[in-house]
């Protein structure tokens, strides 16, 4: 039981030595990201950069004990930073000194969210995030990133909080560029980039950092004003409680559970890819939820805003070899020492450079390939993904993903209100039925006899669909028309809407003198046939396996067999009567 909920119980007495190397590789090699872009993502959440570093320590400590992977690389994230400050800037809080206990609050609540959510058993919430709304969120808010750190690479004080606005100000007042903070962040960006083409595993952002570093201890008399980051607290973070009160929990609220949502389905995200490539643990959902939960709530505690697992950081973790928990554990033992002995001088780092790390590490976030391909594929989920991409830009992050995921509950619900429906011929000489629009020329279609196949359950919201395509099929085949025959093969569920519709309609073609029969019924639509007493309305000897079997009733009175009656009407509620 322990070992489900604290899944280091399980890795940790199995440790293999030929896991300490790749361990220590990544973890190392991760810690030394964790620095300056624990730095950067704080400065997007409207923090001083040292709650960047508080957030990838203790955090990504629980999570080591917790996590059900072995390899998530946890911390400050750009796009949860980015939430953070959209959410708490709507709250109009004055100063720094009320900001700050508001973002740990947050990652509190949130943390509470997600471990109520993982003992409800409720990881199954990230399967309703599609595609097309994360891409289209995440490359928004990737834009929305970008904006908010352009102020840092010229060197512009800018008040604005919105994405427009933002742009708007920084055109208004282009004249006051500071030119040197724009050609620190132009020529830190060009140098990133440069290491990464020279080699991917180069730590580009660290060397970055170090260099301009020595560059403005040694010539910052020199060169004149830039921007730093300025006196950064050295040690440790220490425990601090929360004192908020009962107003705050429900101004937070909206913009914790939109945080403990998104975290967790970016988080399962990651997970289930690092799962598919390896292939060698499960990650449970449920767990993953308690655990970020945990994380957060233990470091809400410790001065840490909400934290989660950072893409670019467990790629990382994972090409640098990291097996298990241990990794994670190293790179937060790294952060530790440089809070304890090396805060000093980061003192001498310009934000420009900051800025400069944050606009080259969100650049994998904007997705081009999958709106090229669903523009080509699937229309109606293009239309989604630009739905959720502006809805992000031009309104809000909050409001992005939820109405992302209203828009695809609205798509789904049209989807299955209008279901797939055929027409079936038998293809000639063979006992197989296809829709005729695909094989017009290959299929015979008795002028008596009309098939239909509905691809989806039968219940309330397509009821009515179905019943008026049934008769528009019909109305085309009268006055010759003798038979419908559902093939039900797809059906696999309905609802006492759809079952009180069907009997109307099948009373209806019988004032017609048309019979109606059915074919393929799986067992649970036999049980519901059964049970609803529907059967009686269609008549038993008008039930059939397959379709052929009803074809040659139709067409020559062929009347089953007794395994073709016992498995056509084959049902629990029978057997049990």
């Amino acid at each position: 039981m322990l070992k489900h909920f604290f899944p280091i119980l399980d890795w940790l007495p199995n440790y293999k030595r030929g896991y300490l190397s790749g361990d220590v590789s990544a973890g190392i090699t991760v810690g030394i990201m964790l620095i300056p872009q624990g730095m950067a993502y704080a400065l997007i959440a409207g923090l001083p950069p040292v709650y960047g570093l508080y957030t990838a320590l203790v955090p990504n400590i629980v999570y080591a004990f917790t996590g059900s992977s072995r390899k998530l690389a946890v911390g400050p994230v750009a796009l949860d930073s980015l939430i953070v400050a959209s959410g708490l800037a709507a709250m109009k809080l004055a100063t720094l000194e009320q900001y700050i206990p508001m973002a740990l609050f947050l990652a509190l609540f949130v943390g509470l969210l997600q471990l109520v959510m993982g003992f409800f058993k409720m990881g199954f919430l990230a399967n309703f995030l599609s595609r097309p709304v994360v891409s289209g969120f995440t490359s928004a808010a990737a834009l929305v990133i970008a904006v908010s750190q352009l102020k840092y690479l010229m060197g512009i004080d800018i008040e604005a909080l919105g994405t427009l606005e933002t742009l708007i100000e920084i055109i208004q007042n282009l004249n006051q560029i500071n030119v040197l903070d724009f050609g620190i962040g132009l020529v830190a960006i060009v140098l990133i980039l440069f290491f990464k083409w020279i080699h991917p595993k180069i730590p580009a952002a660290m060397l970055v950092v170090v260099l301009f570093i020595v560059g403005i201890f040694f010539f910052s008399d020199k060169i004149g004003s830039v921007s730093l980051v300025g006196t950064i607290p050295d040690g440790l973070p220490t425990f601090s409680a929360h004192t908020i009160n009962s107003k705050q929990w429900v101004s937070v609220f909206p913009i914790a559970l939109t945080l403990a949502f998104i975290s967790f389905a970016e988080a399962m995200t990651m997970a289930k890819a690092v799962e598919e490539k390896s292939n060698r643990y499960y990650t449970d959902a449920n767990q993953e939820l308690r655990a970020l939960g945990l994380a957060n709530i233990t470091g809400s505690f410790f001065q840490s805003y909400s934290a989660n697992a950072g893409l670019s950081r467990t790629a990382v973790n994972v090409n640098e070899g990291a097996k298990t928990g241990l990794s994670s554990l190293i790179s937060s033992l790294v952060v530790a020492l440089t809070l304890l002995f090396l805060t000093p001088i980061f003192s001498y780092l310009p934000k420009a450079v900051l800025g400069a790390i944050i606009l080259v590490a969100i650049y994998s976030l904007i997705d081009m390939k999958l709106p090229l391909e669903l523009f080509r594929q699937r229309k109606d989920e293009f239309v989604l993904l630009v739905l959720t991409f502006m809805t992000t830009l031009l309104i809000g992050i909050s409001q992005g993903i939820i109405f992302g995921v209203l828009f695809s509950l609205l798509l789904l619900l049209n989807r299955i209100s209008k279901p797939h429906i055929a027409v079936l011929g038998r293809i000639k000489g063979t006992d197989y039925f296809k829709n005729v629009e695909r094989f017009e020329e290959e299929v015979q279609l008795p002028p008596n006899i009309l098939i239909l196949r509905f691809d989806a359950q039968l219940f309330f919201g397509n009821k009515d669909y179905f019943k008026k395509e049934l008769l528009k099929q019909v109305e085309k085949r009268k006055p010759d028309l003798q038979y419908v025959i559902l093939n039900a093969e797809a059906i696999n569920y309905m609802d006492s809407s759809a079952v009180a519709s069907l009997k109307q309609t099948i009373l209806e073609l019988h004032a017609r003198d048309i019979q109606f029969l059915i074919t393929g019924a799986i067992g649970p639509i036999r049980d519901i046939l059964h049970k609803s007493e529907l059967v009686n309305v269609i008549g038993s000897d008008n039930i059939f396996v397959r379709t052929h079997e009803a074809v040659d009733y139709c067409e020559s009175l062929k009347r089953k067999n007794s395994i073709q009656q016992k498995i056509s009407l084959q049902s629990r509620t029978k057997a049990n009567m």
